[in-house]
């Protein structure tokens, strides 16, 4: 392949969220994963204070979180000129530009995730790789995504939202109504971060006070009774979807230690459910994409009750993305593999910015 047909992608990682280690995992995976007969990455890290650098290092430092430093780094902001669609590299005085083709944001959490590294990249007029502002925004507010996806017929759990000045006889007031156990979780966060499951009333104030830490929403939910599910989906119009797969929990929930470590939870692709079942949720989980306005790719996560009900939990704009994640799992077991899902993401942001134009 020629030089000049090789796509400059900008991968995008880091950030000032709570879930910045699990950016750096994803995004070496990425980096690592595209192909260089196709692509030339250019690695655009978000420090921990929120400082912007084009990283030239070696890629284990970024999995290692030793990235950030004056060797490797050289400080960069994205041109705001729609008609540019570049990279500028600061080299004193002295501004270098490199041309980018789709930026493809690999960061979790708030500042990244919610819509915000979304808009700046839509308003550089550069194709995105993944959701769009509104879809992300929206997608990481619980309680506005909870009743979307209710307006198109999927059931939600029973919740209240606590606004920052509601105190605690809110909260002991729903819980009353709804029973415990119950979830608390902040309305704007992930991997579940400040999440509690509370027992009883004595727990309450400490869980409340543990996601505001994290946001100054908190949103209560009713445990739903089964197991927790989840569903890769990738594109816009045409939607393609990985194996549904199942979260087997030993006890509690399926927490940020959890997710990332297994120690006592295992997940099962396929899920160990019937087929038509499988179809069902696979169905719903495009239902709840387009609701949400998503595009690119997402997860959808689900809880399946015992009586076989689907409820809706959460949309995740950018799920987990390293080899042994949730999502490329689906997808593979679908037949795709790492690369192919880079492929089909990165050729979904070019063929949508021709739409847009």
């Amino acid at each position: 392949m020629e030089k000049r047909d090789v796509k400059n992608i900008l991968v995008i990682f880091g950030g000032v969220s709570s879930e910045y280690e699990v950016s750096l995992e994803s995004a070496y995976a990425v980096l690592t994963n595209l192909d260089r007969g196709k692509y030339r990455p250019l690695p655009l890290g978000i420090s921990r204070q929120g400082q912007w650098f084009y990283y030239c290092g070696d890629l284990v430092k970024i999995r290692e979180d030793v990235w950030c430093n004056e060797t490797d780094c050289i400080p960069a902001v994205l041109s705001p000129d729609r008609t540019a669609h570049e990279l500028l590299l600061i080299k004193g005085e002295r501004v270098e530009r490199i041309s980018v083709d789709v930026a493809f944001p690999v960061l979790h959490g708030k500042f990244g995730e919610d819509g915000t590294v979304q808009g700046l990249v839509e308003l550089a007029g550069i194709p995105l790789a993944g959701c769009a502002a509104l879809s992300s925004a929206l997608c990481m507010d619980k309680d506005r995504a909870h009743k979307l996806a209710a307006c198109f017929g999927v059931r939600v759990p029973k919740a209240v939202v606590l606004k920052r000045t509601e105190g605690i006889e809110a909260a002991r007031a729903f819980a009353d109504q709804v029973g415990y156990p119950l979830f608390v979780k902040p309305v704007k966060a992930g991997s579940s971060y400040g999440v509690t499951r509370v027992e009883a009333q004595t727990q309450l104030e400490r869980a409340i006070a543990l996601a505001r830490k994290y946001d100054d929403q908190v949103i209560l939910e009713e445990a739903i009774g089964g197991f927790e599910v989840g569903c890769a989906v990738l594109g816009k119009d045409r939607l393609i979807v990985g194996e549904v797969d199942e979260i087997e929990l030993a006890g509690g929930f399926f927490d940020y230690t959890e997710k990332y470590t297994l120690k006592t939870s295992a997940i099962h692709v396929p899920a160990r459910i019937a087929g038509e079942k499988a179809r069902e949720l696979q169905e719903t989980a495009k239902r709840i994409y387009r609701a949400l306005d998503c595009s690119g790719f997402a997860r959808v996560d689900m809880f399946l009750t015992p009586e076989g009900e689907i409820v809706f939990n959460e949309v995740n704009t950018i799920p987990g993305f390293t080899e042994h994640s949730r999502y490329p799992g689906m997808m593979r077991a679908a037949g795709y593999s790492f690369g192919e899902i880079l492929d089909l993401i990165i050729e979904q942001a070019q063929a949508e910015q021709e739409v847009c134009r």
